[in-house]
């Protein structure tokens, strides 16, 4: 076996093509978007890489490419933190411990020579594409989230990797009979009184400036979250280009005081995953007009995030805004995933436990000492 930088235009697209290849025949896989894929690790469409260093590895037996992993440094997220914790990502192998070794040896040995003192992963370049499913490998992952065999996870332990953290995920489903429990229903009633909210959708005549809302609103929500690191402007705009014509806007919610001030946000994404399959990647000939024809009709939904700011936590102020985005998108057919909570914010998994979802799929970030 021979591992190999990534240092020319070739080698990054044997990089990006490598898991069409792998997973060829995995039926749970959804290929993702090609352009989308190019688009992450093009520093010029991606602002996440203006405060990142990295180096791409591939791993090669005789002719045959079996592997890669990203080695980066986010010099933001360890100002933030104050601690050097590096990152591995984009992790794909064959099921054999020394090919995994010596790729994660890579990634390891990179970090180091960066001054890291930790190696965490996976780690994306995209916002909330985190960890390898450990529970849940099946049905199809949602839009933007991650995906892998259930061998990677025994990898990761052989190699020495341990939980730093586990990321749970929900699912409801009205045609199998969901309903929000009439306790939450009285309960947000009072909540919407008491407090005097409001909730609106997303106006998309000015989406710069509900975008700006929604940054300001996502920072000052999550920022106790455990890896949460500010997301600069440019991030939050480069973002909201990409979901613009995604986006449905009753499934974006903004919560307001009597005053009009912004308290909490939801953003719920329709799952294209459900229109990619079968696309192998790509949008031509044909995939375009699916995706045109099939956005706006989409029943099935990726929660990507709810908040509320520090001074109206615990005050079932994101029952309040679940219910109202729950009634906005709601279909005979509805079905989402709540996709992701940390599983240390007991806040957050009772509030879940309390709406009756159903828990569906866990996620695994791992860390080492190096």
């Amino acid at each position: 076996m021979e591992l190999l930088e990534v240092k020319s235009t070739h080698d990054m697209q044997d990089f990006i093509k490598l898991p069409y290849r792998l997973y060829k025949k995995d039926p749970v896989w959804v290929p993702p978007l090609r352009t989308e894929q190019k688009a992450q690790f093009n520093p010029l469409k991606n602002p996440f890489l203006e405060h990142c260093e990295w180096q791409f590895y591939l791993l090669k037996d005789k002719e045959r490419l079996i592997g890669r992993i990203a080695a980066f440094t986010d010099n933001l997220a360890m100002d933030f933190w104050k601690e050097r914790i590096g990152f591995f990502g984009y992790f794909e192998c064959i099921m054999d411990l020394s090919a995994s070794e010596m790729l994660l040896n890579a990634a390891k040995k990179w970090l180091q020579k960066k001054d890291c003192v930790k190696m965490r992963g996976p780690w994306s370049f995209v916002s909330q594409e985190w960890g390898m499913v450990i529970e849940g490998f099946s049905p199809s992952p949602v839009i933007m989230a991650p995906y892998n065999p259930p061998y990677y996870n025994d990898l990761m332990i052989e190699y020495g990797l341990e939980k730093v953290k586990d990321l749970l995920c929900w699912e409801i489903s009205v045609k199998d009979g969901y309903r929000i429990p009439e306790r939450i229903m009285k309960l947000t009633e009072a909540v919407a009184k008491r407090y005097d909210i409001r909730i609106r959708q997303i106006d998309m005549k000015n989406y710069e400036r509900e975008i700006s809302v929604l940054i300001e609103l996502s920072n000052n929500c999550l920022i106790e979250n455990w890896g949460y690191s500010p997301a600069t402007e440019a991030e939050g705009k480069a973002m909201a280009n990409d979901m613009k014509r995604l986006i449905q806007p009753k499934g974006v919610l903004i919560a307001e005081d009597n005053t009009g001030r912004p308290v909490g946000f939801a953003i719920v994404l329709p799952d294209l995953n459900s229109l990619l399959r079968g696309l192998n990647g790509r949008l031509f000939p044909f995939g375009f007009i699916k995706l045109l024809w099939g956005i706006p009709r989409l029943r099935r939904y990726r929660m990507f995030a709810l908040g509320v700011i520090p001074e109206y936590q615990g005050k079932a102020v994101d029952s309040l805004i679940y219910r109202y985005l729950n009634e906005s998108i709601y279909a005979r057919d509805l079905w989402m995933e709540i996709n992701y909570v940390l599983e240390d914010n007991m806040r957050m998994v009772n509030a879940i436990s309390k709406l009756e979802a159903k828990p569906s799929r866990r996620y695994r970030v791992y860390e080492m000492n190096i």
